[in-house]
């Protein structure tokens, strides 16, 4: 009888560990979930354009709101706005290209970083070719909407942005669109000069996917803006267009508002969305704590039943 209850204590040990290694590994996979969508709702909400929209230069402010930023991260040097899409956001340069990888326009950490021009550039846009590096970021923010433009239709369709800086708008027409690899010195190397300019303007052509004949010539300022692709291996997006003293007319006006409702309201729709799924996991690890409880109870009572008999 001795070794009989023995065995049977040595069992409800072990049943009993068994169920709180499970109960513990399950708790830690719901905790490890529910961080998960939050920190990836974090990080989306930290790349929106409308986290900055405070600060966008209008005619209205004068650049007030946009001289505040600057006055807040002296790397602030222009802002940009591609007509159509999400891409409105300060652009930064940093000493290198490493920190705007991970840090924001406000100059705190953050892993969607910033949109920021290459650090051989002149912060004035006067260099015959400017890069500016972005991240592709899901929800369309930053970069996200570049490699949309692999599309014709949205090539043909979204030619214009503005850029403003040293306290004035300027404009942008986009002229080629090319999928190349991050190691194409042919593409990614900043204010070329000299007789190399010619050479570098007929490469970025002869390797545009789409173009546009807009007479585009070596006395111009180009500008290209660039993000990773999700199509290949080290595969780069890449948008170049002309910059103008001349500025163009925002032609999707009529649809922003629209467009940043509907923005408004997936946002909200995802939010709510998460706190749902954190309430069916609590709801569940809940369930299945009733589940172990009355499991371990009625054992003791079928237990407490034998040991009578």
């Amino acid at each position: 009888m001795k070794a009989e209850e023995a065995g049977r204590k040595t069992i409800q040990v072990m049943n009993s560990t068994v169920n709180i290694t499970v109960l513990t590994i399950i708790m830690l996979l719901i905790a490890f979930a529910g961080y998960a969508l939050w920190d990836s709702e974090q990080i989306n909400s930290a790349a929106d354009k409308f986290h900055y929209e405070i600060y966008k230069p209008t005619v209205e402010n004068e650049g007030k709101s946009f001289q505040e930023l600057q006055a807040l991260n002296p790397d602030v040097a222009a802002w940009l706005h591609v007509y159509g899409t999400n891409i409105d956001y300060p652009i930064t340069q940093g000493r290198d290209n490493i920190k705007y990888v991970n840090t924001n326009a406000e100059g705190l950490y953050s892993l969607s970083g910033a949109i920021f021009l290459d650090y051989h550039n002149s912060k004035d846009f006067s260099d015959f070719n400017s890069i500016l590096y972005g991240h592709h970021m899901d929800k369309k923010t930053m970069f996200g909407e570049i490699g949309d433009f692999a599309k014709k239709s949205m090539f043909d369709s979204h030619g214009y942005a503005r850029l403003y800086f040293n306290k004035e708008d300027h404009g942008i027409e986009f002229f080629a669109f090319i999928h190349t690899s991050a190691y194409d010195d042919a593409v990614f190397t900043p204010n070329v000069q000299g007789n190399r300019k010619q050479e570098y303007l007929d490469d970025l052509l002869a390797n545009a996917i789409y173009k546009k004949d807009i007479g585009v010539t070596t006395e111009d300022r180009i500008i290209l803006l660039t993000t990773c692709s999700s199509s290949s291996t080290n595969g780069r997006d890449v948008l170049v267009g002309r910059i103008s003293d001349k500025t163009y007319i925002n032609p999707f006006l009529d649809s922003i508002t629209k467009d940043e409702t509907k923005q408004s309201d997936n946002q909200n729709g995802l939010v709510k969305q998460i706190r749902l799924i954190n309430l069916i996991l609590i709801f569940l690890l809940i369930v299945l704590v009733l589940v172990i409880y009355y499991r371990r109870k009625n054992r003791k009572g079928a237990e407490s039943y034998d040991q009578n008999i």
